[in-house]
């Protein structure tokens, strides 16, 4: 599976494709809440993160996301990954706990994928 960075809006049409060539329905994704960019189609978050922090992300900033793109609004995104575990900054699941960064995650995904 091969990642894209996403740095430019990209046509759903696209994110359909990655995942029908991946996991069929779901395209993982690691989102930048800094950069306001992030890395998809990778088999593991954590491949999509080293990718992020090789380009100068920090580690903070880089939350996990399953992406949904036959399904809308709030079945569209999935906060769940592994890499979300970050005790240091309160967040003790693999889910996103903080509504403010959801928020935000929210935002750059619909700023980067056109629907």
């Amino acid at each position: 599976m091969k990642i894209k960075m996403v740095e430019e809006a990209i046509d759903i049409k696209e994110l359909i494709k990655i995942g029908e060539e991946g996991f069929g329905d779901l395209v993982k994704g690691v989102v930048d809440i800094e950069k306001e960019t992030m890395a998809i189609g990778g088999e593991l978050h954590a491949d999509e993160e080293a990718i992020l922090l090789s380009s100068g992300s920090k580690q903070e900033n880089l939350w996990g996301i399953n992406l949904y793109p036959q399904k809308k609004d709030e079945e569209f995104i999935e906060f769940d990954s592994v890499i979300n575990l970050k005790p240091s900054q309160g967040n003790r699941s693999r889910g996103i706990e903080n509504p403010q960064i959801q928020k935000r995650i929210k935002e750059i995904v619909e700023r980067l994928i056109k629907t």
